[in-house]
């Protein structure tokens, strides 16, 4: 890799991923019961998640979070999807908590690949259907997997096309966009998801505007579905779209095959 690559994966790293390795928090804090998990990925880093099982589940969501924090700070999430009977694995990306190494575009497909295959032997353990959730940074992840991996279901929220796109947004800056369509590109392995889809993003979104979830959703291949949350942000679709945003997610889960 010469001068300028180095430079464009400084500043990808830099401008996109925002690690926190200090858990504040972990499932017992919430009331739940969880299960430590540690597993290495293929390049043989070691990386540290949480298995939430909820009572009477028929599914289990590999849960991909967003490109800042950590694991602890998706608590609220999921014990709110445990009350519904949803078990999750939740794990975190080389970098972030308790995960060795460092963050890249490389290691985030690496490191989904590895929380992959764990979700995939305790669903099939447990007679479970798998379902892959991505938000934000995180569908960027979950798409990559479900495009290349066995799935009854995919749900993506306020997921972007490529870094191209984000880069117009945010860092206008010109020719960086056309640099940056391949990075964290979505768009064009979507294509390849062979599960039923469903799209959550709101209409107020200021990080990912909501256009590109709209392109994404238009790119994937049927079936699939796309709701839209009036007045959410980025952060706060499960927060304004309540128990519709949670009657949704669970009425998908449960007619997947």
């Amino acid at each position: 890799m010469g001068l300028a690559g180095e430079a464009l994966e400084r500043f990808i790293e830099s401008a996109i991923f925002f690690p926190d390795p200090i858990l504040t928090q972990d499932p017992s804090d919430f009331g739940l019961d969880f299960k430590e998990l540690r597993f290495a990925t293929q390049d043989e880093i070691g990386l540290h998640g949480w298995m939430v099982p909820a009572k009477s589940a028929d599914a289990l969501l590999l849960f991909c979070h967003g490109n800042a924090g950590n694991i602890s700070h998706r608590l609220d999430n999921i014990s709110r999807l445990n009350r519904i009977g949803i078990s999750v694995i939740i794990f975190d990306y080389r970098g972030y908590g308790h995960s060795e190494g460092r963050i890249s575009e490389k290691g985030l497909y690496l490191d989904a690949e590895a929380a992959y295959r764990v979700a995939e032997e305790y669903a099939h353990r447990e007679k479970l259907k798998l379902v892959i959730f991505g938000r934000s940074l995180g569908g960027i992840a979950a798409v990559h997997i479900a495009s290349r991996s066995t799935c009854a279901g995919v749900i993506l929220e306020s997921t972007f096309t490529h870094l191209g796109a984000m880069a117009r947004t945010h860092f206008p800056v010109p020719f960086m966009d056309a640099l940056l369509n391949d990075r964290l590109n979505a768009v064009d392995k979507i294509r390849g998801i062979k599960a039923p889809i469903l799209f959550f993003h709101g209409d107020l979104d200021e990080v990912v505007p909501y256009r590109y979830g709209r392109e994404l959703f238009l790119a994937a291949p049927e079936p699939k579905e796309f709701v839209t949350i009036s007045g959410a942000g980025h952060n706060d679709t499960y927060f304004v779209g309540g128990d519709e945003y949670f009657s949704k997610f669970r009425d998908f889960i449960e007619k997947l095959p």
